[in-house]
């Protein structure tokens, strides 16, 4: 029996926020049938010290959790204590497959007679919602636009044009499922084509104008980070939508192919921190954020036209490289002759990496 308390449902890396201080900072979590472990990375190697659990038993689940401003990926779960955590993934998918895991543990531990207590809330459920001709749009309209509660506006990259005041499709969906106005992301898809249709809502951007322009007969808005929208013009308060063009904007803008957490060697000081890589192409430009902060303005970045990027063996310490590593080791040499020295979490993620930076250099 202990044996199967101990095995691996998942694991990788995601960001915590503390308890008493409510700084955010990357762990590295362990899924078990019954908790959730936490553990610490020094010098680039995850230590043994086991710096916390959460126990699933009774455990409540919020996904997503839109609380935080420029958070949208985090997930709160609620202990049978009342005790909260919040933890943030690096992309949408993470985020609903560690919330899916959690949730699927959390029914087990119920046990066969089917004990009540908190459940995930999130896209997952199958339970019938309310009808469209049941919803008042013009009170899902002043609920979202409102200052405190409603959805968070900010900037966002379309194809070299910076855009203000505005927010992506899918972030539309996440808060309407985040506040009930729909059970499921289809429902809440339905509702913000509903709101399109009325002209509370208006695409920005390439994409969004495209779908509508060739959406036919079939729901025309997107659940979709790249796609942008914005409130109507009618409602001037909460500011209007601007355009501007800079060189961050055009690096910034390409499509994002990959996202996940990786480790990253400084060049002066040569510590190791956990960051979020983001891969992007047309331009092709792979940037990096401290996750501890946000995934809007990166801490560095290169374009990888005519880059190198090569595996290193994990036997020994390869030149260049310090630090008590854990291994699946990467390098990558930019055209300005810059060496970028990265440890992935496994060695099939390293492979992905590697593989899907060479597609754009």
């Amino acid at each position: 029996m202990e044996a199967k308390k101990n095995t691996t449902l998942r694991e990788g890396f995601l960001v915590k926020r503390g308890h008493l201080v409510h700084n955010w900072k990357p762990r590295w979590f362990v899924l078990t049938p019954d908790k959730l472990l936490y553990f610490k990375y020094e010098g680039g190697k995850r230590d043994s010290c086991q710096r916390g659990k959460i126990l699933l038993k009774d455990c409540g689940i919020t996904s997503p959790f839109l609380d935080y401003e420029n958070r949208p990926l985090v997930i709160k779960l609620r202990t049978k204590n009342g005790v909260d955590h919040f933890l943030e993934a690096c992309s949408r998918e993470e985020r609903d497959d560690w919330a899916g895991d959690i949730s699927a543990a959390t029914e087990k531990l119920r046990g066969p007679e089917g004990v009540k207590g908190p459940t995930l809330e999130t896209t997952t459920t199958t339970t019938t919602g309310p009808q469209l001709h049941d919803i008042n749009l013009i009170k899902v309209l002043e609920s979202m636009y409102d200052v405190h509660s409603g959805i968070k506006m900010g900037n966002h990259l379309d194809h070299g044009s910076l855009y203000s005041n505005c927010f992506s499709g899918s972030a539309v969906v996440d808060w309407l499922v985040f506040s009930q106005m729909a059970l499921t992301r289809v429902e809440a898809l339905t509702l913000a084509s509903a709101l399109q249709e009325e002209s509370f809502l208006w695409p920005v951007g390439l994409k969004s104008v495209e779908a509508l322009r060739t959406a036919g007969l079939t729901e025309h808005f997107m659940d979709d980070s790249t796609a942008l929208y914005s409130f109507s013009d009618s409602l001037k308060k909460r500011g209007s939508v601007k355009a501007e063009t800079s060189m961050s904007a055009v690096e910034l803008s390409g499509k994002v192919i990959k996202r996940g957490y990786l480790l990253k060697q400084g060049h002066r000081r040569k510590n190791w921190k956990v960051r979020l890589f983001v891969l992007r192409s047309e331009p092709a430009y792979l940037h990096y954020y401290d996750p501890t902060k946000d995934d809007i303005s990166p801490v560095g970045g290169f374009p990888l036209r005519a880059c190198l990027v090569s595996s290193l063996g994990d036997n020994g310490v390869p030149s260049g490289v310090k630090g008590n590593i854990q291994g699946n080791l990467f390098k990558i040499i930019t055209q300005e002759d810059t060496h970028y020295f990265i440890q992935a979490p496994t060695q099939q993620q390293k492979v992905d990496w590697i593989e899907a930076i060479r597609q754009h250099t």
